[in-house]
């Protein structure tokens, strides 16, 4: 696999890759009444590891043996086909237009049980493509096949795709930049999510300096309540 960041793929005993099994984990024992099916990823802004966050959460998942497919919802931004070295040609946006079938649309990738939408043709109106009844129905008719549908949205602040998904996702990740994400910045991004009422699972803390601190956090919410996990390497 020739991915960029994929160092659950190239590095699967890393201790980073251990942090993405153990974030599945959480996931996927977040709530006991309703299955987590659907997770969005989102940050408070650019460049603070989002699509990194998705595309190894997604391997991780399919590693351990769910039939995962992860979406890019980033019509502006795309990259999740740069992680995987797949064309972009055809992709979420022309299957709801109409352009081209799921079928065509969906790629297969070099890691068993994963599979890739990429973002497609950016379309003019990206939010009205993303928030209509076409995508949701479009959604839910995934759930039918996957087990975990991963969505890579963009940076919440910025644009309001990632609040109209929210809506009708089972959870929401919140990446967040150590040392670059203002505070202002990541509660204003917690703001936007709970003001649509979405489902915060955790957040994810990304970019540690692990030269400088020998360990690793993981940090969820439940309601007011907050668990930090502390991990020697």
């Amino acid at each position: 696999m020739e991915g960029l960041d994929l160092i659950t793929v190239k590095e699967p005993n890393s201790p980073m890759s251990e942090a993405y099994r153990t974030l599945r984990t959480n996931i996927q024992y977040s709530s006991f009444d309703k299955k987590v099916k659907t997770v969005l990823i989102t940050s408070s802004g650019p460049g603070e590891g989002k699509t990194t966050t998705a595309t190894n959460l997604a391997a991780v998942m399919a590693q351990g043996g769910n039939k995962t497919i992860l979406i890019d919802c980033d019509q502006r931004r795309s990259a999740v086909h740069k992680m995987f070295n797949l064309s972009n040609t055809t992709g979420l946006s022309n299957i709801l237009v109409g352009e081209t079938e799921m079928e065509i649309g969906i790629q297969n990738t070099e890691v068993p049980n994963l599979y890739v939408l990429t973002a497609g043709t950016r379309p003019p109106n990206p939010a009205e493509l993303l928030g209509s009844e076409k995508m949701r129905n479009f959604v839910e008719e995934l759930k039918k096949t996957y087990d975990f549908i991963i969505l890579d949205t963009p940076p919440i602040i910025m644009v309001t795709d990632a609040q109209i998904l929210a809506q009708y996702t089972d959870g929401c990740l919140l990446v967040v930049s150590s040392g670059e994400a203002e505070i202002d910045s990541v509660i204003k991004a917690q703001g936007l999510l709970k003001k649509v009422n979405a489902k915060i699972l955790g957040v994810v803390l990304n970019k540690v300096d692990a030269t400088k601190k020998r360990y690793y956090h993981y940090k969820y919410e439940y309601g007011e309540k907050s668990k930090v996990k502390t991990k020697k390497k």
